[in-house]
């Protein structure tokens, strides 16, 4: 058993669809958010694995705080770069419009650290993900950006959701661009003895 500290649906499908036997680890309110502002100079790997281990470490301290049963955490932080820069989750329907305009007929990458904690050892793994969008016209991101699916998505899109059409290929791991990458994460349950038996 382990626990997820994330509130992402799809992270918890994909554990599941490995055989992972977890629980969700749930933040108590708004006190325990992560500040995402990356620091002065941070690339977006760094960024990324930075993000992924605070929010492992948060969720082993709620464990604590809760008195529950020890199991690693896991947690993870997902990045979309472009020419070095980092695209957060749009605050609104015009910034992930902005953010398709910049994606579109283009190559991005797609980082995802995934971090795992049972103290007092804490690992990460990264992947990497190459993703290349089809030209955009004003008319496909309207109507993306209709559909809501934007939102608490890193760059303003979802691999899983209407935003698959404008994909032409990519380079990597599904998985990782949906936000939880199963190699890596497979190569730290290992690690932590939780891999599937």
């Amino acid at each position: 058993m382990i626990y997820l500290a994330s509130n992402s649906p799809r992270r918890s499908e994909l554990l599941t669809l490995m055989g992972i036997d977890h629980s969700i680890l749930m933040p108590e309110d708004g006190s325990e958010a992560i500040d995402e502002t990356p620091l002065a100079g941070e690339i977006p790997l760094t960024y990324t694995e930075r993000l992924a281990q605070a929010k492992a470490l948060a969720g082993w301290q709620r464990l604590e705080r809760n008195l529950l049963p020890p199991h690693p955490v896991l947690a993870a932080d997902t990045t979309v770069t472009i020419n070095g820069q980092i695209l957060g989750k749009p605050a609104n329907e015009s910034e992930a419009a902005h953010m398709l305009q910049q994606l579109s007929g283009t190559m991005h990458r797609v980082i995802t650290a995934v971090a795992m904690i049972y103290q007092p050892m804490l690992e990460c793994r990264i992947s990497i993900t190459r993703v290349w969008f089809r030209p955009l016209s004003d008319r496909d991101i309207r109507i993306f950006t209709d559909t809501g699916e934007y939102r608490d998505k890193a760059g303003g899109y979802g691999i899983q959701g209407h935003a698959a059409r404008f994909i032409e290929r990519i380079d990597g791991s599904p998985s990782g661009v949906m936000g939880l990458p199963l190699f890596e994460t497979d190569q730290l349950l290992t690690l932590f003895g939780r891999g599937v038996q």
